[in-house]
């Protein structure tokens, strides 16, 4: 069974329909890339998985639970607080509090989670994430102290804290040089090669290929093409899915 089901997604704002009826399955451990054109609905889609947009028609299933029924929103803060519990999500502007070290930030949310652990556990979990990104020596660092990539690091961090079902990256990169692209990346395929279920909307197109099993390509609000992410982008059927990606290439 599938871990992620999203059936029929449809979110318009005034009068402009955004999304106009997303389907997907993903199975545990897999990884997705979204990709498409700027105002191709892809990050509102990531925002409605994670709840902080409400679809207007559609479902949204974890694990066989239904998460989301347009038909009967969640409305209540505390059901709106467990549901986006299932998803992770890391921003383009990675969005660290400044007032706390990176140590601080990853352990804030699993702090204020009711399930028990002591502060000693929180914090020895979260330097283990903080190890595992490589930041073992800048645990103690405020976010000005640290270049971009490692901000967005601690920021995967933090989204790992509280174990989500899903991993989500809204364009993890778009805000780094090439240089910081680069280590960033390298950590996105390291969760993959640990099987960690992601979807990942990006501009990256090499990487998108060769990190995700599946890919989908957005065009005006709708999926226009699916399908394993290098047969995908190395051999697209759809001729607009041929001209963005050909674009992008020269």
């Amino acid at each position: 069974m599938s871990i992620l089901e999203v059936s029929n997604i449809k979110k318009k704002f005034e009068n402009t329909e955004v999304l106009k009826g997303i389907s997907f399955d993903l199975e545990e451990g897999q990884s997705i890339s979204i990709i498409g054109s700027s105002g191709s609905g892809k990050t509102t889609l990531l925002r409605c998985l994670n709840f902080l947009e409400t679809p207007d028609e559609g479902t949204i299933s974890v694990r066989g639970q239904k998460l989301f029924d347009a038909s009967s929103p969640v409305t209540n803060p505390e059901e709106l607080r467990k549901i986006r519990l299932h998803f992770g999500l890391v921003f383009q502007q990675f969005n660290l509090f400044p007032q706390y070290t990176a140590l601080e930030n990853v352990a804030l949310a699993p702090m204020m989670a009711p399930d028990g652990k002591s502060k000693e556990e929180i914090y020895e979990n979260s330097k283990v994430l903080l190890d595992s990104m490589g930041l073992s020596s800048r645990i103690n660092n405020y976010p000005h102290q640290l270049s971009g990539g490692q901000q967005q690091r601690v920021a995967i961090a933090r989204a790992l804290a509280l174990k989500p079902d899903i991993l989500c990256f809204d364009e993890p990169t778009s805000a780094l040089d090439p240089e910081l692209t680069g280590e960033v990346l390298k950590v996105i395929k390291e969760l993959a090669l640990r099987h960690t279920t992601m979807i990942i909307v990006t501009h990256e197109m090499a990487f998108a290929r060769d990190v995700a099993d599946l890919a989908i390509f957005m065009d005006n609000g709708i999926v226009l093409e699916k399908g394993p992410a290098k047969e995908l982008i190395d051999n697209p059927k759809e001729e607009r899915t041929k001209q963005f990606l050909s674009r992008l290439s020269t």
